[in-house]
C-alpha cells in the first residue's frame, strides 16, 4: 500500500527536488504541492493525505500555523517539518503545533525518507543535527544550574511509561503494553513530568530525545 504524501514548500526549485527524492521511493506517492500555508490546509482537506512534509517559512499562513490546523482537522495525517532553523524553540513550536518529525532543510535528502517512515509507525524523528543541538543545550544546562540528572529520579516503572508516552502512545495504549490501569498510567505520567519539571508532552519529547530515549 502506497504512502500518500503533501508537499508544502514556497520554493518551486526545493519541492520539485524534493518530489523526485520520493518518487523514487517504490510506495511513496506524492498526491498534492502547496505553495504556501493556506493551500497546505486546503490540499490535506481535499487529498487526505498520510504525511504532509511542511517547510516553517511559508506566506500567508507559515507552516507551523498550517500544521495545526492540519493536525486538528485530520489527526490521524502525520506532519514532517522542514526548517532553516535548529533552536529549541522552533522545535518545541512545531512539535505543540502536532508535527512529529523536525527536519533541517539542508539533511533533507538524507533523513526525509527515514523521517517518513518513522512518523508513519507512529514515532518521532529528528534530523542528527537537531538532536546534537538539544542534547548540547541540555548538558549546558545542567552543567549551568549543577544539577544532577533528573532522569536518575524517576523509576523502572516511570522510564518505561516515559519512552512509550515520547514514542507517541496514548495513555490507553501504555495501559495495554504495561498491563496496567489507566489510572495509573494517568498518574505516572504526572509524577513523570512533576520529577522532570515539565509541562507537556512536546517538552517530554524534546527530553526523551536528548536523553538519546528516542531516536
Amino acid at each position: 500500500m502506497s504512502i500518500r504524501i503533501l508537499l508544502a514548500d514556497d520554493h518551486t526549485v526545493m519541492r520539485n527536488g524534493l518530489k523526485l527524492l520520493l518518487e523514487r521511493q517504490p510506495n511513496f506517492e506524492v498526491v498534492g504541492e502547496a505553495a504556501d500555508g493556506r493551500e497546505a490546509v486546503e490540499l490535506a482537506a481535499n487529498t487526505k493525505p498520510d504525511v504532509v512534509v511542511m517547510d516553517v517559512a511559508m506566506p500567508h499562513l507559515n507552516g507551523v500555523e498550517a500544521a495545526r490546523q492540519i493536525a486538528a482537522r485530520s489527526p490521524q495525517t502525520a506532519i514532517a517539518i522542514l526548517s532553516m532553523h535548529s533552536d529549541e524553540s522552533y522545535v518545541i513550536r512545531s512539535l505543540k503545533a502536532g508535527a512529529r518529525a523536525y527536519l533541517l532543510k539542508d539533511s533533507a535528502e538524507a533523513d526525509l525518507i527515514g523521517a517518513i517512515h518513522a512518523i508513519m509507525e507512529g514515532k518521532s524523528f529528528f534530523s542528527p543535527a537537531v538532536r546534537r543541538i538539544l542534547k548540547e543545550d541540555y548538558v549546558h544546562q545542567l552543567a549551568e544550574m549543577g544539577a544532577e540528572d533528573s532522569y536518575e529520579l524517576l523509576t523502572n516503572r516511570e522510564r518505561e511509561v516515559l519512552q512509550l508516552v515520547a514514542e507517541g502512545k496514548s495513555n490507553k495504549e501504555v495501559a495495554n503494553l504495561l498491563n496496567l490501569s489507566l489510572y495509573t498510567v494517568e498518574t505516572h505520567r504526572t509524577h513523570i513530568l512533576q520529577k522532570l519539571n515539565l509541562h507537556s508532552v512536546p517538552e517530554l519529547i524534546l527530553y526523551a530525545v536528548r536523553k538519546g530515549i528516542i531516536s
